[in-house]
């Protein structure tokens, strides 16, 4: 099968980055890169160019380093806090992913990042605090304070107990609903019988 040389124009997933020189098949390289616009075949006048799209990579790589960096520490500072919805005894329903981490970032802060830069083991399913580590950049990592709370407050002891004192009464009040009244005075429908 024939080879050809192109330099990528742009990164292209699975092949390499801009600027790099990559051997592809001919027929990869005439039918697909070249006519997107992707890559351009080694020539002299296009080795030249090379060297210019090396120090827009080089450019372009470093600025993204500073500007997650900075991203990093401002974060690593922060405390984002979710309402998530529980049942009566607290148990959340669902989980809080990355996404939606990213989403809450994006309403409480104003900060657009992918949710692949969020890294979680597994999914939380419990309230608390949790450290979320951040993988901004290959060289930058950073953790995020996240603070998961019900929407609907959690009863206390005191009411629960109270509450269920009141359902014991309504109880009891339903099962003695038709009887009459031991040893007491006749009722108003008894009068009118």
């Amino acid at each position: 099968m024939a080879k050809s040389e192109v330099i990528l124009i742009q990164n292209v997933v699975g092949l390499g980055g801009e600027s790099d020189q990559v051997k592809v098949s001919s027929g990869y390289a005439r039918n697909f890169l070249v006519p997107q616009g992707l890559a351009v075949p080694v020539t002299q006048a296009n080795k030249r160019r090379l060297e210019v799209l090396r120090q827009k990579r080089a450019e372009r790589e470093a600025h993204e380093l500073n500007s997650m960096a900075e991203l990093g520490k401002s974060l690593s500072k922060v405390t984002i806090t979710l309402l998530v919805k529980t049942g009566d005894d607290g148990k959340m329903f669902g989980s809080v992913t990355a996404g939606t981490i990213a989403d809450a970032l994006k309403t409480q802060l104003d900060v657009a990042l992918d949710k692949r830069k969020i890294h979680l083991e597994r999914p939380i399913h419990a309230l608390g605090e949790f450290e979320i580590e951040l993988r901004l950049h290959p060289e930058v990592k950073s953790s995020l304070k996240v603070v998961v709370n019900s929407n609907t407050p959690i009863p206390s002891p005191e009411e629960v107990a109270k509450a269920a004192g009141a359902a014991k009464t309504e109880k009891r009040s339903a099962r003695s609903g038709g009887r009459k009244p031991a040893g007491g005075a006749p009722s108003a429908e008894d009068a009118k019988a």
